[in-house]
């Protein structure tokens, strides 16, 4: 295709893709599932598993799509929207970051992340054991190591981004529930992506790889919390006006800022999304950070997510899934997904003394595994590390975790929304005592 080409569809695919999502939205806001869930549904149903299931010509038509990446299709312009909209998402998440509420919830959050990664990735290398020797879901290049590690580690991820956004769909931003998920959740990510980094080196054949990668990225945080966080809050009147207004060009500083630590984490293989959610940590509060907030969000959450969400549906063919084995295979990755995670995460926080209600609603927000998951097996199937057979497997998983957590969660916790600003007060005058 030319470039003319290339735009025509791209245009098209925005207004089929957010209409599609909406729509979805629609029906799943009636089962109290936040318009995220309906996003990544969405983009199941506009791949092949479903659209192009029952219309192969015309899927084909509407997302002409290499997965060599040999031609110039809907690839060409889809992956780098998508992982723009990913890293501005993350940038927002990381200002709306709460550190100081994270102190009063300390002991907690570090309990349950030990819990959620040590539990599922246990269970993950034993599963990887058996499935790499009693099955051909692991391609004949991917060694038994590589494959234990990397089911480990996708097993230990946590959905972040869709965690933050059910939090705050669910009215918990601030309070200890979703202080302490949030916690967890950035913890474990992170265990999980340095399990990836090594992944890929053994991979690759070069664990100094893997070694810059994790160093780099402790070295990147240090850098970013002692030095650009600081400098940044002193001279924060390059943001604002007069007025204490965000001026266009304090919003262009801050996008910058993104950009900048997008592209570190992705030059370390650590993925753009930490050094955007980094990087958002260090935008100056309580003034600056909010007015970026309105100013960005609307777009990214409305227009540039959802195109991650159908990238990563049209890679997702659900009718590999050809045989009674691979479905059973199936259930036994989501219940110990299930048991690796949840559960664990559950015993931590009741553990820590945490009443048991909001022990199971945190082992429940914890379970999502969603964007997250679904990045980390993407990454996966791109480098030939699983099969196309396994990948839509861990989909399956991953959204059958996610659709679980939003009405599961509230049946346990119905007056969460309306106790918000209690738990909230009490945490900020816990952290003033302190």
């Amino acid at each position: 295709m030319n470039n003319l080409q290339l735009t025509i569809y791209f245009f098209m695919q925005i207004a089929l893709i957010l209409g599609a999502c909406r729509a979805v939205g629609l029906v799943a806001a009636r089962f109290g599932q936040p318009q995220v869930v309906a996003e990544m549904i969405t983009g199941v149903l506009l791949g092949p598993s479903v659209f192009g299931w029952l219309l192969p010509e015309a899927q084909e038509f509407c997302f002409p799509w290499d997965s060599t990446q040999k031609t110039r299709d809907s690839q060409s312009y889809m992956f780098p929207a998508a992982q723009l909209g990913l890293a501005l998402y993350m940038f927002i998440v990381g200002m709306e970051f709460r550190v100081d509420i994270i102190r009063a919830h300390f002991k907690s959050s570090i309990a349950v992340s030990l819990a959620g990664m040590l539990a599922p990735f246990v269970l993950g290398l034993l599963l990887a054991s058996v499935l790499f020797t009693q099955t051909k879901l692991f391609p004949a290049e991917t060694s038994l190591f590589e494959a234990s590690l990397f089911m480990g580690a996708s097993l230990c991820i946590t959905a972040f981004p869709m965690l933050a956004r059910i939090i705050h769909f669910k009215g918990l931003a601030g309070t200890r529930m979703g202080t302490v998920a949030l916690g967890a959740g950035a913890i474990d990510d992170a265990a999980a992506w340095c399990l990836l980094a090594l992944v890929l080196a053994s991979f690759n054949g070069d664990f100094q790889a893997a070694i810059v990668s994790i160093g780099g990225g402790f070295c990147f945080v240090m850098v970013a919390g002692l030095v650009v966080k600081p400098l940044l809050r002193k001279f924060q009147w390059i943001f604002l006006n007069q007025k204490q207004e965000l001026t266009e060009t304090g919003l262009v500083l801050a996008i910058i800022v993104m950009a900048l630590g997008a592209m570190t984490t992705d030059w370390l293989h650590l993925h753009a999304v930490f050094g955007a959610f980094i990087a958002g940590a260090t935008i100056p509060r309580p003034v600056v950070y909010r007015q970026v907030i309105e100013r960005i969000q609307p777009l990214t959450v409305v227009l540039l997510l959802p195109l991650f969400f159908t990238y990563s549906g049209l890679n997702t063919q659900i009718s590999l899934l050809n045989t009674p084995t691979l479905w059973f295979i199936s259930l036994v990755v989501l219940a110990v997904a299930v048991l690796g995670k949840g559960v664990a995460c559950w015993a931590a926080a009741r553990a820590t003394g945490i009443p048991n209600r909001e022990a199971l609603g945190i082992g429940t927000l914890m379970n999502a595994r969603g964007l997250m998951e679904l990045i980390i097996i993407n990454i996966g199937l791109e480098r030939g590390i699983i099969s196309g057979e396994l990948f839509a497997i861990l989909v399956i998983m991953a959204i059958a975790t996610t659709l679980a957590a939003s009405p599961i969660f509230e049946w346990l916790n119905p007056n969460r929304a309306g106790d918000a600003a209690v738990e909230i007060d009490a945490a900020l005058h816990e952290v003033s005592r302190a």
